[in-house]
C-alpha cells in the first residue's frame, strides 16, 4: 500500500509566510526554475511504502522541487530505468531501481529496503504532481503561465 501526500504549513506559520506569501511579492509568471525549487512552497511530503516511512513528513521540501523531481523519476522509470530522487536542502537521496515488476526503494541516509510494485508507484507519483500543480495554481492563479510550473501540467 502507497500513502504519498503532502501537507502545507498553517497560513499563520512563518513558514507559510517565507515560502508561500512571498511569491506575491514577484511575478510569479516569471520566477525561475531555481527559485522555485529552493525558495518558494514549502511542504511537510509524507510517503509511506508497506509501512515504511519512506519520507516521514517531519521536515519541509519546496514542492515544485519535490514534484519535478517525482516527473523526472516517472520519465525515468516509465522507460525502464532506475532514478533518484534528491533533496535541495539534504544530501538526501532516495533510489528507486527497477527489479521485474517492481520497484526496490532505498535510501542514502537509512537502512530500510522496501519494494513496491511498479505502476502503483508511478501512478503515486502522477497522483502527486497532479495535486501539486493544483495546489498551486489554487494558491496563486499566475502561475499558470510560468514554463517551470507548466511542466508539472505535463505529466502522463
Amino acid at each position: 500500500m502507497i500513502q504519498f501526500s503532502f501537507e502545507t504549513p498553517s497560513p499563520e506559520s512563518p513558514w507559510w509566510q517565507k515560502t508561500w506569501d512571498s511569491v506575491y511579492r514577484t511575478e510569479p509568471a516569471t520566477i525561475d526554475e531555481m527559485s522555485l525549487r529552493y525558495k518558494y512552497f514549502g511542504v511537510r511530503p509524507r510517503l509511506v511504502v508497506d509501512g515504511v516511512a519512506v519520507m516521514s513528513g517531519e521536515s519541509h521540501v519546496p514542492l515544485v522541487d519535490l514534484a519535478l523531481s517525482l516527473r523526472f523519476a516517472l520519465h525515468r522509470l516509465s522507460s525502464g530505468e532506475d532514478a533518484a530522487i534528491g533533496f535541495t536542502e539534504s544530501d538526501r537521496v532516495i533510489h528507486l531501481q527497477q527489479e521485474e515488476r517492481v520497484i526496490a526503494i532505498t535510501s542514502s541516509d537509512s537502512e530500510w529496503r522496501t519494494t513496491v510494485d511498479s505502476e502503483a508507484l508511478k501512478a503515486s507519483f502522477v497522483t502527486f504532481v497532479r495535486e501539486a500543480h493544483s495546489r498551486l495554481i489554487a494558491h496563486c492563479p499566475e502561475l499558470a503561465c510560468n514554463a517551470s510550473i507548466q511542466k508539472l501540467r505535463e505529466i502522463a
